[in-house]
């Protein structure tokens, strides 16, 4: 067995892709994989997000955010979230098709085979990220086409 450094162990895990996005003034959206379920009662999840990322403020500051769950045709719009070269504020948004959601006002995007909307309700120190916890208001599934994941650096269809 090699050596090797956490994030290229890691990333042998493969992993779901989701979309955090917040709307409103501060209006951002973030390719994230470290998301995950966390209690179906009440319905928690959470989300790690680097406090170097546009989204580690948009998050604590709106305190509500939308997630889109990546389906398998949608590698696209998670590349787009994921490049830091993309326009910032609402503009980002005009490259894809999207509804505001109802709870959060957060985009959330089409072709989505799940999207869910959240409260923050706690914060947690996770080293050079913070672990947010959202209690989910409302979420709503579509029949989508299969999932997105992400291993060994890459994005692959299911």
């Amino acid at each position: 067995m090699e050596e090797t450094s956490l994030r290229d162990a890691m990333s042998l895990l493969a992993t779901g892709d989701t979309v955090l996005t917040v709307g409103g003034e501060q209006a951002h959206g973030m390719t994230a994989n470290a998301f995950r379920s966390v209690s179906p009662d009440p319905p928690l999840v959470l989300c790690c997000v680097s406090r170097s990322a546009v989204m580690h403020d948009a998050i604590g500051d709106t305190e509500r955010f939308g997630v889109s769950i990546m389906g398998a045709d949608q590698r696209d719009t998670a590349k787009h979230f994921a490049d830091k070269r993309r326009p910032l504020g609402s503009e980002q948004f005009e490259a894809v098709d999207w509804l505001e959601g109802p709870h959060s006002g957060a985009p959330l995007l089409h072709g989505s085979p799940a999207w869910l909307e959240c409260e923050l309700v706690s914060v947690h120190d996770g080293g050079d990220h913070t672990i947010f916890v959202g209690q989910v208001l409302g979420c709503s599934r579509d029949a989508g086409t299969g999932a997105l994941l992400f291993y060994g650096s890459a994005f692959h269809r299911v």
